[in-house]
């Protein structure tokens, strides 16, 4: 091989050592402004009406890669002590045995597997664990925006639904009412609103 042929060769793969390292760096990690985000949820109460919660407690790690969003990731951890439906009995009984079992399964957590397009929307995969059970989830989501604060730290935000079966995750409790619904509905309506500052 002659020197401007091996020339030419060690130029090549040195841009391709810079494409891949700028690839890599494109994709910034933050970290979940718990002051300023939201992880709520609602579900049937008496089959007429819905009861509306929250966990006051959560963190997490956004890694978002603008130029390829689909190269996203992230993991979140919620504390299930900190739920809070504005009912203090109620909240004792959805720690208890007979929901979330808190003493035998504390944290509820997500792991993303991928990020996909769908038109202008864009769907979150991950695997959801939650009283000790483990399933695959999809959260439609949708980027608010990114800016810079007074402080100059960089933020994100995000907002997304889902929803989930309790059953499947074994939360089975209920009470039968007299015209033949549940006290509790089986469906969980999921609610997000994160906001995230860059590390």
């Amino acid at each position: 091989m002659g020197f401007i042929m091996k020339f030419r060769v060690i130029v090549f793969s040195l841009l391709a050592v810079i494409m891949a390292a700028g690839a890599v760096f494109s994709a910034d990690k933050y970290s979940i402004d718990l002051s300023h985000s939201y992880a709520g949820f609602s579900v049937r109460h008496l089959v007429i009406t819905n009861v509306k919660g929250n966990f006051a407690s959560f963190s997490g790690e956004i890694t978002f890669d603008e130029n390829d969003t689909i190269k996203s990731s992230a993991n979140v951890i919620i504390d299930i002590a900190s739920i809070n439906t504005s009912n203090a009995d109620r909240d004792k009984h959805l720690r208890s045995t007979d929901f979330f079992d808190v003493e035998k399964y504390p944290e509820m957590t997500f792991v993303s597997t991928g990020v996909e397009k769908d038109g202008d929307d864009m769907i979150l995969n991950g695997r959801l664990t939650m009283h000790g059970i483990t399933k695959d989830i999809s959260i439609p989501f949708e980027l608010l925006g990114k800016v810079t604060d007074p402080w100059g730290k960089e933020r994100i935000a995000f907002e997304g639904e889902t929803k989930l079966s309790r059953k499947e995750y074994g939360m089975t409790w209920s009470k039968t009412i007299e015209t033949g619904g549940l006290i509790v509905g089986d469906e969980i309506k999921i609610e997000l609103q994160i906001e995230a500052v860059k590390k």
